[in-house]
């Protein structure tokens, strides 16, 4: 028996534990066999000293021993000590110039400033520093070994000289002469020098059947453990600046080990430019293509300390081969073409940096199918808006609440019945504004990260954030083709998470809801969905159009006052548009039916018998048959109530028009007296018979103010009277489901508020992109704007009431607009405007940005939006619902968002050009991906995949913005996002084929992120270890194999749970 003690070897007896003979190893070497069979290793000393013979019990020991019999003389640790005093030397050199700082004068401390350093020079808004690293000439620890590498990037930073790791290379397994196609970029925000130095660690992968490693782990100053499942090989050290300054861009480094004596290997070090072409390397990577092998995880394996022997020693096992990935060979995605200009430009910055923050970038290189190499960039990034947009929304939400309490308020007297009714609906609103208010505030208080991660789903103040909204962009430079960009935003599915779903989402609990209010007819008057969305549209245009009205009324007299005959035209003009805009709103059969209604609620009228409940069927004018005037019984005994006149409503609001006639008439008749010389006595104009017309040697002012205060009363007679009517039809609509509509409403708004910040994300990052896209901008103001949701959610348990709540907010998108408008000041963000159901959303774009659009964007046209949603589920839950449960709502929800593609697409070729977009190839490729995906929908396959990636491709082909969402946007939305990716490259940009499962390994894997801590993980906001949510779904994957042990898992699980509430 043998063991290792320093640098002394113990020779032990076999019956006793004492030892019977020691060797110092001084001056001695290993002499290894190089048979494979052959377990032996000789030790040779330099004194003339017989040879010494060992034996191992197998190669792998004997391998062991030599490493540790040949690191074991003392003179690699004198080795060692020297290398430290060197690095301890270099340290203090470069402290020495801040050290003589503190015994200088003040005066002379004061004009050497803080220390400065030399920045490197770049483009705006790109990535400070890019380089690709590969390796030569690797030696391993033994000759046979096969080494499987990754290379760990540091940084020191020179201001504070410690060491930081920053990220890691893929794994590449089964060479000596690695090229890594992970890459490493630093952000624009990244605080790097040219006197900054990087330390490149290679190290050898010995076992990858343990767990993961994660370097942000292990603490920055200390090297891993031996025992971790990888091996030190070497090391080396330089300055940014020599990289940057370098002729060719390029730095040939040697690998040493740790004590600096032995060369183990050489690096190379290449500078990356997006948009230079990267030449040679390539026949290397072809010839040795089957070689190498890529792992993207990194394994550790813990090993036991202690003695060696040359019977019981370390044995290290041989790397597995990964295992291979089928993918999919059809999916055939467009290409996103940019032009140059808008890659790069300095104009869109400042509006860009105010949306996203915090990107985390990462490179690659991979080979094409012509032997040549293209580059990606790939981005994720925050964005502000994940907070902005909701709480501009509870924002309008607490006004639009407060101006209803005041609206309800003000109808006047009621019967004590109706009275009653307010005061409750009234009460119940105070309490949900107060919710709104405290969610406001708290949410003013948040001050963490710019993001909700997937662990604060549940918690209630920040239930109206959208959970991991992030852009995922892909920047593409291939050799032969323009560069071009493809973003996807990714979110977790719009859901009340903190409200659960324990009854369902909102798709389920709306219907609900909506056939239990017909039935409370005998308590309130029941109002279609419809009609009560009219009556909310009613008061939004008095809110919008009474002052616009009144400051035009102004603007006449005002231009009447200056006696301008231009400027008066023009007051008169915005004056008739806005007056018959608001005429026309009141142009409806339910304004005359809700004041009939509120008559019957005054205390001078009581109903003969109880309203009878509508039924569905009843709409427009049917209304009037609810509240029929046979109904309605005056009481005598009250003198001051008169019969209704329904006439009289239409007076009223005739009058409005009237008098705006008689303003018009006036103008016309003031225009036409200042313009003629003479007056003709006796002559009138026809049209202003009714009016009363002054002499004409008055002022115009004088002449036009009595109509205009006419106006002005018709105006707001009309105004007091339809409030309170609409007012009315809103009583009835809360009175009948109280809490529970209150209740859907907040649910409602909840699901909006996530839905909605991640489409002004989206439209925000398209337009930016698509500035120099002519068609595009074109389609944008002509058609509107396609977003398309891809959902991987499925209809088993909590899901599907996700789903539900999804599929609803979605829908609701459809009702907001956009508009573009020049930004006044530095804050780009988005303003929000409108009221539920009608927002519009404000964009700020730059001046120089701004005169890039078309003039009818820049007037102010709103632009549409087309959502639409496309969910297959794919996780083992899905697997239950199609085994056991029930698939009709996915079903249902793809067939409706079929047909609004569809609609989507007639639209787009009636009102576009067929040239207008440069990389459409022939309208027939749409209609066939749109049957495809009518095929594909109707053929109801288990979890077809095959409809995702057909919407998707119609979606780019469109020029739309693609959305992709699971439950918290991490496992399922970032496979799907990389396949996609991959998918991309092959079939767009001739990503040779046998890289395309190595180039999947290197998009997902973690390792190349990074040192994230627990609050930077872009994907959870947690370290997790991308379990089940579930313990439970363990053995039913295993059982899915078979369904009949599925059967009978069920039936046991079933008698168990009997057994236990028994």
């Amino acid at each position: 028996m043998l063991q290792a003690r320093g640098h002394f070897l113990l020779l032990e007896n076999l019956t006793s534990s004492e030892a019977s003979e020691v060797v110092i190893l001084e001056r001695c070497w290993v002499v290894e066999f190089r048979s494979k069979t052959d377990v032996s290793i000789i030790l040779k000393f330099q004194s003339g000293e017989p040879d010494l013979y060992l034996e191992a019990a197998s190669k792998s020991d004997c391998e062991a021993w030599a490493v540790a019999l040949g690191e074991a003389n003392s003179e690699g640790l004198r080795n060692k000590i020297q290398q430290l005093r060197k690095l301890i030397m270099e340290i203090k050199e470069e402290r020495t110039s801040d050290e003589a700082r503190q015994f200088l004068p003040s005066s002379q401390v004061d004009t050497l400033g803080e220390p400065q350093f030399t920045s490197i020079q770049r483009i705006a808004n790109e990535p400070k520093l890019e380089f690709s690293l590969a390796c030569k000439g690797l030696v391993a620890a033994t000759r046979d070994r096969k080494l499987n590498t990754f290379i760990q990037v540091s940084v020191v930073h020179p201001a504070e000289h410690i060491l930081t790791r920053y990220s890691s290379t893929e794994i590449v397994e089964g060479t000596r002469d690695p090229l890594f196609l992970t890459g490493v970029t630093f952000p624009p925000e990244y605080p790097i020098y040219e006197e900054t130095k990087i330390k490149l660690t290679v190290y050898d992968v010995k076992d990858k059947s343990q767990d993961t490693v994660r370097t942000s782990v292990l603490p920055d100053h200390k090297e891993p453990r031996a025992d971790t499942g990888r091996s030190f090989l070497g090391c080396t050290t330089f300055r940014v600046g020599d990289l940057v300054k370098s002729k060719e861009q390029q730095l040939t480094l040697t690998l040493r080990t740790s004590d600096g004596g032995k060369t183990v290997g050489t690096i190379e070090v290449n500078l990356v430019k997006m948009g230079e072409f990267e030449d040679g390397e390539m026949d290397h990577i072809t010839t040795d293509a089957q070689d190498q092998k890529f792992l993207c995880f990194l394994p550790l394996k813990s090993c036991s300390c202690g003695f060696l022997s040359a019977t019981c020693a370390h044995n290290t096992e041989n790397l597995e081969r990964m295992t291979d990935r089928r993918a999919k060979e059809e999916c055939a995605l467009v290409r996103e073409c940019t032009a140059p200009e808008g890659l790069s430009g300095k104009d869109n910055l400042p509006s860009l940096n105010a949306v996203l923050k915090n990107p985390i970038c990462k490179l690659y290189r991979f080979p094409t199918s012509d032997n040549k190499w293209m580059r990606i960039r790939e981005q994720m990034a925050e964005t502000t808006l994940s907070f902005h947009v909701p709480k501009e929304l509870i924002n309008l939400h607490i006004k639009e609440d407060m101006r209803r309490n005041q609206e309800l308020k003000d109808l006047g007297e009621l019967a004590p019945h109706w009275d009653n009714m307010r005061k409750s609906v009234i009460a119940h609103c105070d309490q949900m504004l107060s919710m709104y208010q405290d969610t406001l505030a708290e949410l003013g208080k948040h001050t963490g990260s710019s993001f909700k991660s997937s662990c604060s789903k549940g918690e209630k103040t920040l239930e109206f954030i959208p959970i991991n909204l992030h852009l995922q962009r892909m920047h593409v430079h291939s050799p032969r083709l323009k560069d071009a960009l493809y973003d996807v935003i990714t979110v977790g599915a719009p859901a009340a998470h903190f409200q659960g779903f324990k009854n369902g989402g909102l798709r389920k609990l709306l219907s609900k809801f909506e056939a239990e209010r017909r039935n409370t007819g005998y308590q309130c008057i029941y109002y279609s969905p419809e009609n009560t969305a009219k009556a909310k549209e009613v008061l939004s245009n008095i809110n919008h159009l009474q002052p616009l009205i009144s400051s035009h009324a102004d603007l006449l007299l005002n231009s009447a006052s200056q006696h301008s005959p231009d400027s008066l035209k023009n007051s008169l003009k915005m004056l008739s548009e806005k007056t018959e805009l608001f005429v026309h709103a009141f142009k409806d059969q339910l304004v005359r039916s809700a004041l009939l209604a509120l008559y019957t609620a005054r205390p001078g009228c009581v109903l003969k018998k109880p309203a009878v409940p509508r039924s569905s069927a009843e709409e427009g004018d049917d209304l009037k048959h609810q509240d029929h005037p046979s109904q309605i019984k005056r009481q005598d005994s009250i003198p001051h109530h008169s019969e209704y006149d329904e006439e009289e409503w239409d007076r009223v609001w005739a009058n409005v028009g009237k008098s705006l006639n008689c303003v018009i008439a006036m103008v016309d008749r003031l225009l036409e007296k200042d313009n003629s010389s003479k007056i003709k006595e006796g002559e009138s104009d026809p049209s202003a018979a009714d009016c009363k017309v002054l002499h004409a040697g008055g002022d115009w002012y004088e002449q036009l103010y009595p109509l205009v205060i006419t106006l002005k009363d018709c105006m707001g007679e009309v105004v007091t009277r339809a409030k309170q009517s609409m007012a009315f039809v809103l009583l009835q609509e809360l009175a009948c489901g109280l809490p529970q509509c209150l209740m859907l409403t907040l649910r409602r708004d909840i699901v909006f508020s996530q839905a909605l910040a991640g489409l002004v994300c989206g439209f925000i990052i398209k337009l930016h992109t698509s500035l120099h896209d002519q068609g595009f901008l074109q389609q944008l103001h002509t058609v509107g704007l396609l977003v398309q949701y891809e959902g991987l959610l499925s209809t088993y348990s909590e899901e599907a009431g996700m789903l539900e709540d999804m599929a609803v907010g979605i829908s609701d998108l459809q009702k907001v607009m956009f508009k573009v408008i020049e930004a006044k000041s530095e804050d780009f963000l988005p303003i929000i405007t409108g009221r539920r159901e009608h927002y519009v959303i404000e964009v700020q774009l730059p001046a120089k940005m701004f005169e890039l659009l078309p003039q009818e964007i820049k007037e102010g046209k709103l632009l549409r939006m087309y959502p639409v949603l496309f969910n297959v589920g794919i996780n083992e839950q899905q697997t239950l619902a199609e085994r056991f449960g029930d698939t009709t709502l996915q079903e249902n929800i793809n067939q409706e968002n079929l047909e609004l593609l569809k609609e989507y697409y007639n639209l787009f070729t009636e009102k576009m050009p067929p040239d207008c977009l440069p990389h459409f190839q022939e309208q027939n490729d749409l209609k066939g991906l749109l049957e495809n995906l009518h095929q594909n929908i109707q053929a109801k396959r288990r979890k077809n995949v095959e409809i995702m990636w057909l919407a998707a491709t119609i979606c780019r082909k469109l020029n739309g913005v693609r959305f992709t969402c699971c439950k918290s946007a991490k496992d399922r939305t970032s496979m799907s996002v990389t396949l996609e990716q991959c998918s991309i490259l092959r079939d767009e940009h001739q990503l040779h084929k046998d890289f395309f499962i190595r180039a999947l390994d290197c998009m997902r894997s973690r390792q190349t992120q990074g040192a994230l801590n627990e609050s930077d993980d872009p994907e959870t906001g947690c370290l997790t270890d991308n379990k089940p949510t579930s313990r439970h779904f363990y053995p039913v994957a295993l059982l899915l194999v078979s369904s009949h042990l599925l059967v009978v898992w069920l039936i046991l699980s079933l008698a168990l749970l009997l057994a236990k509430y028994q």
